[in-house]
């Protein structure tokens, strides 16, 4: 997966910046990353430093990991107004869980949709027929208890917050697009301010889940369109959407986007991914830009 804005330059020796960034960034990896590249950074924030016109050496990338830091070889001069559109998975993404996995837990049966979640996450499974056989679990579930993992369980990624805000400041239109339910993006758009949100529906009967999902499944394909049919309807092209994910489910949506970032993803959509965030939140993003 590659840069593919309009203008975008090939990562050269030229024309490449070097960031490492985390949550908490320690002095001790800003001053291994120095002596291993022969200098001080050129910008250093609370959060990251940055090396200008520095080679893309994929070597660098076991020193990122022994010191728990995430790093990025972006573009010189790419600033946030390049983009347009942001564009985020939901579970284990936007929030900690898996929002069906704690449905599941208040019935008993979280370790089998658990182990199906983490099999379609890393592309073991077609992901429709893997969300059926956990829907059909739930069957005879109260409804009452989808609120209860709302108010008692969820929360927000790290850094979300503040990537939202300053994608409001930067004029970026949000869409929050889920292989989960609505009952959950619904309630995270109102509450964040999300232009559009799209999910599955679950169909209830008498205050009870049926263990059926209303409607196209929203998959891998699915994913992937909503972000192209958001980009025409505002006017730009893909290329100039952000889109974030953690699972297989997300590869096509995160490779219809000008840059795909992985966010404590599976080992197969870090490797297809532009970013990897693996120790920032999702602040983490703002650091992949020379300013605004």
């Amino acid at each position: 997966m590659t840069d593919r804005r309009p203008g975008s330059q090939s990562l050269s020796r030229n024309m490449t910046e070097l960031v490492i960034h985390s949550t908490t960034l320690p002095e001790a990896a800003i001053v291994a990353f120095g002596e291993r590249l022969g200098r001080t950074p050129d910008v250093v924030g609370g959060q990251s430093a940055r090396w200008r016109e520095v080679a893309a050496d994929p070597e660098l990338q076991p020193l990122a990991e022994s010191l728990r830091v995430d790093i990025a070889f972006v573009p010189e001069r790419r600033r946030r107004a390049d983009f347009r559109l942001l564009v985020m998975d939901m579970d284990s993404t936007l929030i900690t869980i898996e929002c069906i996995d704690e449905i599941a837990d208040r019935i008993g049966v979280k370790p089998q949709v658990a182990a199906i979640t983490e099999a379609a996450m890393r592309g073991e499974l077609d992901f429709a027929g893997a969300l059926q056989r956990r829907v059909a679990l739930l069957e005879g579930l109260e409804e009452s208890a989808l609120e209860a993992v709302y108010e008692e369980r969820l929360r927000l990624s790290p850094g979300a917050e503040i990537l939202l805000q300053a994608a409001r400041d930067s004029g970026w239109k949000t869409l929050l697009v889920s292989g989960g339910f609505t009952f959950f993006t619904r309630r995270l758009q109102d509450r964040l301010g999300l232009d559009h949100s799209v999910a599955n529906t679950l169909e209830t009967r008498s205050g009870r889940l049926t263990g059926r999902v209303l409607g196209d499944i929203v998959d891998a394909e699915r994913k992937a369109l909503e972000l192209r049919n958001l980009a025409v309807r505002i006017g730009v092209d893909a290329s100039r959407a952000i889109a974030i994910g953690d699972g297989a489910n997300d590869l096509k949506m995160m490779g219809a986007a000008g840059m795909g970032i992985a966010y404590r993803a599976k080992p197969v959509v870090r490797q297809q991914a532009t970013h990897a965030l693996n120790f920032s939140g999702l602040d983490g993003v703002l650091h992949l830009f020379a300013g605004e």
